[in-house]
Formats: C-alpha cells, sequence, structure tokens
C-alpha cells in the first residue's frame, strides 16, 4: 500500500511568508529611501537667525522681487557682499565666502530645495502673497541648514514640490488646476 505524502504544514508556509514580507516592507519603509537619495552639505553653512535676530535683515532684503514682479531667487556675492566685502568675524564659512567665492568672482553654488523642473512653470509673483513657509523650509529661525537629500535618479531634492501639493493648494484657494496653467 502507498503512503500519502503530506506537504509542508501551514505554519512552515506562513512564517516564511510573513519574515519575508515584513524584510520586504522594512527594506521599502527604510532601506530603499537610503539607497535612492545621498545626502550633501551646502557650500556654506549660512546662519539666517543670525541675521534675522542679530541684526534685524528681513527676508525680503535678500530674497526679493524685481520690478518688473519677478522673484531674484538666492541673492548674488554681490548683495552679500554688502556687508561681507571683507569678513567681519573669525567665523569661517564668512571667511571662505570671501576667499573662496567673493574675491574670486565665483557665485556661491548653492543647493536649492526647491529646484523645480524645465516643464514647470512657476511664477512667484502669482503667490507672493502666501507665506514662503508653506513651500520653503523655514530657515529663518534656525542657524543650521537643513540637510540635502538629492534623488540619485532625478538628481532632484527630496525637498522639491510634488505636483499634488500644488494641485491641493490651488483648489483649497480656488485657483486653476488645468495643466498649462502650471507646465510649459
Amino acid at each position: 500500500m502507498e503512503e500519502k505524502k503530506e506537504g509542508p504544514s501551514k505554519g512552515a508556509v506562513v512564517v516564511p511568508f510573513l519574515v519575508g514580507f515584513v524584510a520586504a516592507i522594512a527594506f521599502g519603509w527604510w532601506g530603499f529611501p537610503q539607497l535612492l537619495y545621498s545626502s550633501k552639505s551646502q557650500p556654506l553653512n549660512f546662519t539666517h537667525l543670525n541675521h534675522v535676530q542679530d541684526y534685524g535683515i528681513d527676508c525680503e532684503d535678500c530674497h526679493y522681487f524685481r520690478p518688473d514682479g519677478s522673484y531674484a531667487g538666492l541673492p548674488s556675492n554681490e548683495k552679500c557682499a554688502e556687508c561681507h566685502s571683507m569678513a567681519m568675524t573669525s567665523d569661517p564659512d564668512e571667511i571662505k565666502f570671501v576667499e573662496e567665492y567673493y574675491e574670486k568672482g565665483v557665485e556661491v553654488p548653492w543647493l536649492v530645495y526647491q529646484y523645480q523642473p524645465d516643464n514647470v512653470s512657476f511664477s512667484h509673483a502669482a503667490h507672493k502673497d502666501e507665506d514662503c513657509t508653506a513651500c520653503h523650509p523655514d530657515v529663518g529661525s534656525t542657524n543650521e541648514l537643513p540637510p540635502y537629500y538629492e534623488n540619485r535618479l532625478t538628481k532632484y531634492s527630496k525637498e522639491t514640490m510634488k505636483m499634488k501639493e500644488c494641485e491641493r493648494c490651488h483648489a483649497k484657494e480656488g485657483a486653476s488646476n488645468a495643466c498649462q496653467v502650471c507646465h510649459k
């Protein structure tokens, strides 16, 4: 008489599956982002809080709208040199700015957290009544710049605005979400 062979018990199949499932979730949650993003440092540690609290400089003094309504973005070396054409302190970042950038006529290669893809046409002028920190990191209340995480595939920052965030705000404010409003 033939003996009937039994397969593995239900527990012997479920346990390895659950262990593999949990491992895959853990890798996707923690491991994949670690592989996808590289951490980079800004060329200088600019201390916004120092400028705001100690010297009473408003954000708009350096980040301003031009007369035509376009946004100037990050300040140029010339703007910074209005106060820092010579090092005023022994801060290594201030000395580095003067010696390596300003005196050599090389703009500081800041890593832009909110850089948008070429197919996005964004107008700061249309958003000038919004609070800047609604889209940008609140750097005015800290002496440390946030880490810059660059996507190894796209080369964009992890902080780059996502389309769903723009769509959500447009819907809330009653602005158009038509593609051609934001895309070229």
